[in-house]
């Protein structure tokens, strides 16, 4: 059983994603003009999802935003009257976070803690405590246990309280480029265990060259993701599949003027998947 507080993919992943701060911080990926103007916004996915689960807005919802990379969407959130807990596992993540809400006047509505998600009782040590928790883009796969991280959810909100997910759909992440047009299978869909890879890619800057370039991941089916949400005791009020991913998933996705990556020709198959869970206690 993998240990979750600690051990090789732990620190592998971290020294990645350590690395992989100042090359985000300074892509244009994460372009950051419209948060320092004030006017924040997310992806589409996001937008039209967030709007519909909550129609009268965030002002004076408290967040808890898990994954939080160095804190941009968090301050987003915040922007909109959200009180905003983020956490990260990356020192240096936390430390942009902590300067950048200083910069766009948001200190006091957020806060930045430094936290492996299954270390986080610990640090964070307030149940049902958040209206909100709010995790997308790249989250789950970097987590070897579904079910905790669920309970872990369940645990921070309130009774009515509500979880906000959007990733990259499992049944992509079976894909990987070939030599053809289209992606060619690489990993099973029920994978067990451990996937290891040490490719040094990256997303946001596809011209960086990364010292920190293994890494350890988890493949976590659709039917694993809802099964452990419901048998924390949430109740999951929509699911959502969608044929755009806010980033180059496959070399043969297309850019949108709305920011998101699809298919050229055909919906061949989901690449991002959302949800909504309450808390029903």
């Amino acid at each position: 059983m993998t240990d979750l507080t600690s051990g090789e993919w732990l620190e592998s992943n971290r020294a990645q994603w350590d690395e992989r701060v100042p090359l985000h911080v300074a892509s244009e990926f994460y372009e950051q003009s419209a948060l320092r103007a004030g006017v924040g916004i997310l992806y589409p996915v996001e937008e039209a999802e967030l709007a519909s689960v909550f129609p009268e807005g965030l002002e004076g919802k408290r967040i808890l935003h898990l994954q939080c990379h160095f804190g941009a969407d968090s301050l987003v959130l915040a922007q909109r009257g959200a009180t905003v807990v983020g956490v990260d596992f990356s020192k240096p993540a936390v430390q942009q976070a902590r300067a950048l809400a200083a910069e766009v006047g948001l200190a006091d509505r957020s806060r930045f803690i430094e936290a492996n998600v299954y270390d986080l009782r610990h640090m964070l040590p307030e149940p049902e405590s958040f209206d909100v928790v709010y995790t997308t883009w790249g989250t789950i796969g970097w987590l070897p246990d579904v079910g905790e991280w669920a309970k872990l959810i369940a645990w921070y909100l309130k009774p009515g309280g509500q979880l906000y997910f959007a990733d990259g759909h499992p049944t992509a992440w079976v894909f990987d480029d070939g030599d053809g047009a289209l992606p060619e299978f690489a990993v099973p869909y029920g994978a067990e265990g451990v996937i290891e890879s040490d490719d040094g890619l990256d997303y946001a800057d596809e011209t960086a060259t990364t010292e920190h370039t293994r890494s350890f991941e988890w493949m976590h089916p659709l039917s694993s993701i809802v099964s452990a949400l419901l048998d924390a005791g949430l109740r999951l009020d929509f699911l959502h599949e969608h044929y755009e991913v806010p980033y180059r998933m496959f070399a043969g996705l297309e850019l949108g003027t709305d920011r998101m990556y699809r298919w050229p020709d055909k919906k061949w198959l989901p690449l991002a998947v959302s949800l909504s869970a309450t808390n029903p206690r």
